[in-house]
């Protein structure tokens, strides 16, 4: 058994220990499905504290032929699937944290050279004296190692973008780093499965990629590895039980990372709530890599306003196919916010092409980031939004008015009135209190002349009204009243009986005032 060569399955152990473990072997069943085929090299992008080296430790206790791990994994999902026995603990496995070869940056010129090192000193244990290292290196080793005894290996690689996140600038230093992990992998036949984790994609230079032999498996695109990072519904739902604490919310707090055929739960705020039984944003004390705040202060125009949009309830379409999967590379918003997806900051929904915010945790997170200069009035504006939905709900048209009028003036300098977007940003933003009571807006895009609706639905436990608010500019609150009439918004909510308020609001640019009007309406079923 050896630290980088045929490790042992202790770190795997402590984790089946813990007071909290969520079975996730299934992922075993695919990888074995991978190796020996084209597909056998994977690279799984996620944001801290999603697993990632729980996983990595998983595989390299089920595969490393340096230990017996048979009673971990009994009773496990994985032990049901045919390939279980045929691959546990019977391959040669190098298992690499780079971040224990470079974690400050003195490190960057020699981190390579010491990673082959101790690799090729713990071959050179459990093979013998049987090879040269010469100018090729690793590679190099292994390759004479399969040619003359027959020996392969399962690479399994955490944190292997740890390059690019401390060495940010340094462009050498990085092409370096992905010049050494294609000359170890790419057209290996020592190579039988590759697993990569890490925070960011696989770099790209324009629109190539050094590493193409790999596929990849992002918060951008998840495609079958989704259920095996974060938890489920199912699995939240069932610890909640076995632990007293609320479903709804552990719900409301942690839920809403969009990563296949449903959302998944943040695992480590969702475990660290259900031990403290406390719900808060565990997501500072752990988030130690980059802050928020220098990402959404980045200077990119209409950047801000996304990002109030956002705050307000609201989805961001964005572009992320041109990110070039490092930190320091952008060229518009669209390459922040896609950043902000693999940082878990955002999350993105791939069928509409559109980022928000996914939950309560990371609305306080972008609250506090937000609360500096650089956003002056924003956080003054939000506060009024309490007393905003409550005049709205007592129908006073001429205080909701003045209270728009109030949020114009603190946030002038972040939203552009002229552009008819803002408008319905500003209404995202005064309405922002009613996450509590309403489920998030349902919004159409600005058609023509006028604005199409933003519709607020109460929760299922919330005895409040409808809201359907309707925007127009330079034109009267009282024509919007009437448009919601004539083009029956009202029956867009579909299997909703209760109260709706029919708000019209009018922002007249020259004397740049809001105007408003309430009304009741019902729908009986």
């Amino acid at each position: 058994m050896g630290i980088y060569v045929n490790p042992g399955n202790n770190s795997f152990r402590e984790a089946v220990n813990s007071k909290i473990y969520i079975d996730k072997t299934d992922l075993i069943s695919y990888t074995n499905t991978c190796m020996g085929t084209l597909q056998k090299n994977l690279c799984v992008s996620r944001p801290r504290r999603f697993g990632k080296t729980m996983a990595t430790d998983m595989l390299a206790a089920y595969y490393s032929r340096g230990c017996d791990s048979g009673s971990l994994f009994a009773g496990r999902k994985v032990e049901k699937a045919d390939s279980f026995q045929m691959h546990l603990n019977r391959h040669n496995v190098i298992r690499l944290d780079v971040q224990q070869f470079l974690f400050q940056k003195s490190h960057i010129p020699v981190f390579i050279h010491k990673m082959q090192e101790e690799v090729i000193r713990e071959l050179r244990t459990i093979f013998g004296d049987c090879f040269d290292a010469d100018q090729y290196g690793l590679a190099g080793v292994l390759k004479r190692l399969y040619a003359d005894r027959g020996e392969r290996f399962i690479f399994i690689i955490d944190e292997w973008d740890c390059v690019f996140r401390l060495a940010k600038e340094q462009n050498e230093a990085q092409k370096a780093y992905l010049d050494f992990l294609r000359g170890l992998f790419k057209g290996a036949e020592y190579v039988e499965l590759v697993y990569m984790t890490g925070i960011l994609p696989i770099k790209k230079y324009g629109e190539h990629s050094a590493l193409n032999m790999f596929d990849e498996y992002s918060m951008t695109d998840p495609r079958k590895l989704w259920k095996y990072y974060g938890f489920t519904e199912e699995e939240v739902k069932a610890e909640c039980r076995k632990y007293g604490v609320s479903y709804h919310e552990m719900e409301k707090w942690y839920d809403g990372y969009l990563l296949g055929e449903e959302s998944v739960y943040n695992p480590k705020s969702v475990s660290d709530a259900l031990l403290w039984k406390e719900f808060q944003s565990y997501w500072t004390g752990t988030e130690t890599y980059e802050a928020l705040k220098v990402y959404i202060d980045t200077n990119f125009d209409g950047l801000k306003e996304s990002v109030i949009h956002m705050l307000g309830g609201g989805h961001c379409r964005i572009n992320p196919r041109k990110f070039q999967n490092d930190m320091t590379t952008f060229t518009s918003k669209d390459d922040v916010l896609t950043l902000l997806v693999h940082l878990g900051y955002l999350t993105y929904d791939k069928k509409t092409e559109e980022v928000f915010i996914p939950n309560q945790e990371i609305m306080q997170e972008f609250l506090d980031a937000v609360d500096s200069p650089g956003w002056d009035g924003l956080i003054n504006a939000l506060n009024r939004s309490e007393d905003l939905l409550k005049q709205t709900w007592a129908m006073n048209g001429k205080s909701v008015a003045k209270g728009l009028d109030a949020i114009h003036n603190e946030t002038a300098s972040l939203l552009k009135y002229n552009d008819e977007n803002s408008l319905t940003c500003a209404i995202l933003m005064a309405y922002y209190s009613a996450k509590m009571y309403y489920m998030n807006p349902i919004m159409e895009l600005p058609s023509g002349k006028g604005f199409a609706d933003v519709v607020y639905l109460p929760r299922r436990d919330v005895n409040r009204p409808a809201l359907l608010v309707e925007l127009k500019w330079n034109k009267s609150a009282e024509g919007a009243i009437r448009q919601i009439k004539k083009k029956e918004y009202a029956s867009w909510i579909q299997g909703y009986a209760g109260d709706i308020l029919l708000v019209g609001i009018n922002y007249d640019k020259r004397n740049k005032k809001h105007t408003c009007c309430i009304e009741n309406f019902s729908i009986k079923l």
